[in-house]
């Protein structure tokens, strides 16, 4: 579904990404884990449209998307849950929704997502007028994987969704990952919660310094000593 050959990144100067390549097949769950720095984000970025590669390609379906806009990608069927949330705090909550079906044209079916979400967030359906950046840290990670989920991704793209959040509230999150991919819709997961990031995945690529330095099926790598001693503790 995603492969992506050989990019490299650079901001100004610094090399950030330096000639990295990996896959994710349809249906999968695929983590990359690394330290602060390691690089996860600025990939997610260059994948989504954000930043552009130095050199590489990236290819969504067959198809190469290496300088496609952002706003294309969502309608090629990728989405994105961004760091830190990044919902719209001024809107509420049905109007963030509804901002994450911009690019859909059928408004008609819309009810459908709408049970969709609030079926898996009940927390938002209680909470569709309150205003967004008046929510806990929590509901608004919710409310970021809902709006994402709203145009009807076949790629999400996660950036650190446990980030900020009480343990209790980590599993929840994870525990949605789980039942979104289940539905059909595959996962490119950057995570700092290395040990739950692993415990979902079905592989992961391990980052550092802007190399992918190992890689293999996640309960492997949950069971390699030198992950342990790295990432889990």
């Amino acid at each position: 579904m995603l492969k992506v050959e050989d990019i490299n990144v650079y901001y100004g100067a610094i090399h950030a990404i330096k000639g990295i390549s990996f896959h994710v097949e349809q249906g999968e769950i695929v983590t990359l884990i690394g330290a602060n720095g390691a690089g996860k984000t600025t990939i997610l970025h260059t994948i989504s449209g954000l930043i552009k590669t130095a050199s590489g390609k990236i290819w969504l379906n067959d198809e190469n998307i290496t300088t496609a806009s952002g706003h294309n990608l969502v309608e090629k069927g990728m989405a994105q849950v961004p760091e830190g949330r990044r919902v719209f705090a001024k809107m509420t909550v049905q109007e963030n929704l509804e901002m994450g079906a911009y690019s859909r044209k059928d408004q008609h079916n819309f009810q459908a997502d709408y049970d969709m979400v609030f079926d898996k967030f009940p927390r938002l359906k209680e909470r569709r007028k309150q205003l967004a950046g008046t929510m806990s840290g929590g509901e608004q990670q919710m409310l970021a994987m809902a709006r994402a989920l709203m145009s009807r991704p076949k790629l999400l793209l996660m950036d650190e969704p446990s980030m900020g959040l009480a343990p209790i509230l980590v599993d929840e999150i994870f525990s949605t990952i789980v039942e979104i991919n289940k539905t059909g819709t595959t996962i490119l997961l950057v995570e700092q919660n290395a040990h739950k990031a692993l415990s979902i995945a079905n592989r992961a690529y391990v980052l550092e310094t802007g190399n992918i330095i190992m890689s293999g099926p996640a309960k492997e790598l949950l069971g390699n000593d030198k992950i342990k001693e790295a990432y889990l503790g």
